[in-house]
């Protein structure tokens, strides 16, 4: 049965207009070349950036600065932004979600009504 609500809570949470809203900016994201290139070259920088600290090392200020301004050119672009307002709803409407789970834990959880089935 819990299975069952699971799915149900997750296809309802595919319906909303957060979550397609937020497909769609990532399918816009993904169409834009430049920012494909952008989404590339921050990976590149963060994967060297994590090798750095993993061998204890700070990054050198050219990596962090690339890094930084990378990040910033993807989230002032328009395809970026709109990708960071709809990612920023979304988990907002997750937050919610989650937050009505733990409050219904906490009730069952008190509850002397025995629900199993």
């Amino acid at each position: 049965m819990i299975w069952e609500k699971a799915q149900d809570l997750g296809r309802q949470i595919g319906q909303t207009t957060e979550y397609q809203a937020l497909r769609r900016s990532e399918a816009t994201l993904r169409e834009d070349k430049e920012t494909v290139a952008k989404l590339d070259q921050i990976q590149t920088l963060a994967r060297q950036v994590d090798q750095m600290v993993a061998t204890g090392q700070m990054p050198d200020q050219a990596t962090a600065e690339s890094y930084e301004t990378a990040v910033r050119d993807l989230e002032i672009s328009p395809v970026g932004q709109a990708y960071v307002v709809a990612r920023a709803n979304f988990e907002k409407l997750m937050t919610k979600v989650n937050q009505q789970i733990s409050d219904g834990m906490e009730k069952g959880a008190t509850s002397s009504i025995i629900t199993l089935g």
